[in-house]
């Protein structure tokens, strides 16, 4: 936790209780409310959005992983399964039983791959095409349901200095396998 002055731990603790904090004023060792530690704010907010995360996607075959794949192939095309695989983080053999699913509902097709017969291209379909696009504005009225305390340029400027703070924490200590993270703690199931 870093060092805050006391003027800026009087104006905290002032926003909170003018916005309103259940009449509990939590403190933290230092004596501000316990809403004005990053760390808190962090995980209340994170934790909120993969709940509303999790809800929106819950009837997509494998949940956020199968969101992923459909996203990955409409935006950047085809791409190989071990490929796609690789670039998401996932187990060729969990990729297998999670493309088998999206093929099942109709989301993606497996296609030969024309440079290599042996290798198969993923390739979404028009039902998953639309499917991306009901569920990225599912995810989006989570977010507006998240961020509806902001303004829009207020939510605009969150979200770059958010970008930016992610940015130099991801190239100070990279996530290279997004998955992992989910498995390891879900937030979702707190």
């Amino acid at each position: 936790m870093t060092s805050t002055s006391p003027d800026v731990k009087g104006r905290i603790a002032r926003e909170v209780a003018r916005r309103g904090a259940g009449g509990v004023e939590p403190r933290v060792a230092s004596g501000a409310p316990v809403e004005s530690d990053l760390g808190w704010a962090l995980g209340v907010v994170f934790r909120r959005y993969a709940k509303a995360a999790a809800e929106s996607l819950d009837d997509v075959p494998g949940g956020p992983r199968g969101y992923q794949v459909l996203a990955t192939t409409v935006a950047e095309g085809p791409r190989r399964q071990l490929d796609l695989a690789a670039q998401l983080g996932v187990d060729r053999t969990v990729m297998t039983y999670l493309l088998d699913d999206l093929e099942k509902a109709g989301l993606v097709q497996r296609q030969a791959d024309p440079a290599d017969r042996r290798a198969r291209l993923i390739v979404p379909t028009d039902e998953g095409k639309e499917t991306l696009c009901d569920l990225e504005r599912r995810l989006s009225t989570a977010e507006d349901e998240i961020l509806g305390s902001l303004d829009q340029a207020e939510r605009a400027s969150f979200r770059m200095l958010l970008q930016r703070v992610a940015m130099k924490a991801n190239a100070v200590d990279p996530l290279h396998n997004a998955c992992v993270l989910a498995e390891t703690d879900d937030p979702a199931s707190t």
